[in-house]
């Protein structure tokens, strides 16, 4: 009777040594290295000492300017932004495109107000399309292990 209980255990122990390991949803920062088109984003969270925040449990909504949302502002921005000089100035613009809590596009009203990370407030218009201060929401519901992305087409400022 030991014998099958102990053989039980083993053959049991075995089958699952050998099933697949799901694999854990990756991180905000995690999903943003991995596609080409948040390039510039990321090198921008890099510099602004902010990989360590947006990697951490959240949950975050981070409203994410891709490079050609970056290659809209004037010429030279995103250089002189990226300079340890205007750390400050950087940080508070990448905080301004996140918000607090887990933000699904199910959950967006007409002209509702999202505080944001940096203090401000986004205005989010749902018709005719999903604005967001402006900015069109290309891509919604990018869902992280730490909170949602929703890709946008022009990066958010805010009041300096």
């Amino acid at each position: 009777m030991k014998r099958r209980i102990f053989l039980s255990l083993a053959a049991a122990s075995a089958i699952a040594a050998c099933a697949p390991m799901t694999p854990e949803k990756p991180n905000i920062v995690q999903i943003a290295a991995s596609n080409p088109d948040f390039s510039t984003l990321v090198t921008a969270v890099k510099a602004a000492g902010l990989v360590g925040t947006l990697e951490g449990q959240g949950p975050f909504t981070v409203f994410a300017p891709t490079n050609e949302a970056f290659a809209k502002l004037p010429k030279g921005t995103v250089e002189s932004l990226l300079k340890p000089e205007n750390k400050a100035k950087l940080v508070k613009i990448l905080t301004y495109h996140v918000v607090p809590g887990k933000v699904m596009s199910t959950d967006l009203k007409d002209g509702m107000m999202a505080k944001t990370v940096e203090g401000g407030a986004l205005t989010i218009h749902t018709k005719p399309a999903v604005t967001v201060n402006h900015a069109h929401v290309v891509k919604a519901d990018i869902e992280a292990s730490n909170g949602v992305i929703h890709v946008i087409d022009t990066v958010l400022l805010p009041k300096m």
